[in-house]
């Protein structure tokens, strides 16, 4: 049996990036959070400001130390399973990764242990900006990411050279045509998946009577952020689309299962693609809805897949439904940013335990739709590994084999196995201890119902 070192490379690369994505989706907006609520604590001096920020630095501490741990595997791929690619863009992504160290990791690492062990040792500003440094590193760190991102994805500012990409101009390097689009969508879906979380955890909390102050004031932060940012999150969606559709249009064909260039485009809403008959099974589509989205016209013409090579054409049936499931969670997570915001203008948003019970069940909804995502944009993106000039069977080592890359493959999945199943049971149970570090009873579980909240509590 021949083992293909490409595909078991990607197959690796996507193990380690997909959990490691999990980490800085919930890392980045709750550095942000925890900035804030340090802010409001120094500004108006309420205790409950500093009993939800010393919660949530636990938990941070954690998680930040996991995506630590599993950020720095990521690199060692590039030496040792994509060395072509590593000596190719050696010159650009290089330096855009050696900027994130200089930059997103100087602050993390000068800042993070004054905001974790230095309350009592600074002044209660400083312990503030200590929070506010440590935020600006996270989303510098996702800066930097993404614009290597956004470069792989729609290339621009380089020349080649001997079979080498050699910088002509940063500025058109790092602010490439799809990077404001992307760093904006991701920024915004870390934050709506960090406040998903909290409202979370305030929902287990008050379904236990526990923390009822620290809870209420979560909720009603996460819910406020998340009126805002959800319906954001649409409009921005929808420019990132149709930036994608004018430099990626092979990606969008994808996504859309889409296979003949036409106007009045359906917007297929489920089919089967059939990659070797060129065309879709089972065929669930709304006339027009397709050109009405992408280019904002009834009658606007998008390219299908039938215009490009075989060979340049990506896999289908992966971003299809990846993109799907994005666009479905989205769509719950609006339902249920409505449905709070309802209750909330009726007073009700403490009070509902059913309410309370779904907002536990979505906790999760942000990471999936960020790894959907994720997997839509990169598989869409092949077989480039930078699109339209470096193709990924191109960018392997030379000397792998398929059983070298099935081994780290096997070691890497049972050490994130152990590493990430430890740190989520730990994490869990500081979401469970709440603010004043009592767990609750085991008898006190969220599938037995828990004593109705008084109404000095609500």
């Amino acid at each position: 049996m021949d083992l293909d070192p490409v595909l078991l490379s990607r197959l690796q690369f996507f193990w380690v990036v997909a959990f490691h994505i999990l980490l800085p989706a919930f890392t980045v907006g709750l550095a942000s959070y925890i900035a804030v609520l340090e802010g409001l604590h120094l500004v108006t001096g309420r205790a409950v400001f500093l009993s939800t920020s010393r919660y949530w630095t636990r938990i941070f501490a954690v998680s930040f130390g996991m995506g630590v741990v599993s950020g720095i595997v990521m690199p060692f791929q590039f030496g040792t399973n994509w060395s072509r690619y590593s000596d190719a863009t050696a010159n650009i992504v290089g330096p855009l990764m050696a900027y994130e160290g200089l930059t997103a990791f100087f602050l993390e690492a000068g800042f993070l242990g004054v905001l974790l062990f230095g309350r009592k040792l600074v002044p209660a500003w400083m312990h503030f900006f200590a929070a506010l440094m440590v935020a600006l590193g996270t989303l510098f760190s996702t800066f930097w990411i993404l614009a290597a991102n956004s470069w792989m994805q729609t290339p621009a500012g380089y020349t080649v050279a001997d079979g080498r990409f050699f910088p002509q101009s940063w500025l058109e390097i790092i602010f490439n045509p799809s990077f404001p689009y992307r760093l904006a969508h991701n920024v915004v879906a870390f934050y709506i998946t960090t406040a998903f979380v909290v409202i979370g955890a305030a929902a287990y909390l008050l379904r236990h009577g526990r923390a009822i102050e620290e809870s209420r004031v979560m909720q009603k932060m996460g819910f406020g952020l998340l009126i805002l940012l959800v319906p954001l999150q649409v409009l921005l969606g929808d420019q990132h689309g149709l930036n994608t559709l004018e430099h990626q249009p092979a990606k969008v064909a994808a996504i859309e299962a889409h296979w003949k260039t036409e106007s009045h485009m359906p917007l297929v809403l489920f089919a089967w693609p059939d990659e070797q008959a060129e065309a879709n099974r089972f065929e669930i589509a709304v006339p027009e809805a397709g050109s009405l989205i992408l280019t904002h016209r009834r009658d606007g013409v998008v390219r299908g897949l039938k215009d490009f090579p075989r060979e340049d054409r990506a896999p289908v049936a992966i971003p299809f439904f990846a993109f799907r499931a994005m666009v479905g969670i989205g769509l719950l997570m609006l339902a249920v940013v409505v449905c709070g915001a309802v209750l909330w203008a009726r007073g009700r948003l403490h009070d509902e335990r059913w309410f309370q019970s779904l907002c536990v069940a979505c906790m999760p909804l942000g990471f999936v739709a960020v790894v959907s995502g994720w997997i839509t944009t990169e598989v869409g993106r092949q077989p480039w590994v930078v699109y339209g000039l470096m193709r990924t069977r191109d960018a392997v080592s030379p000397s792998l084999t398929g059983t070298d890359v099935l081994i780290s493959l096997a070691l890497y999945a049972l050490v994130y196995f152990v590493i990430f199943g430890a740190g989520l049971m730990f994490m869990a149970r500081l979401v469970r201890a709440g603010p004043d570090g009592a767990a609750p009873a085991e008898a006190r579980d969220l599938r037995r119902p828990a004593r109705p909240l008084s109404g000095a509590e609500t």
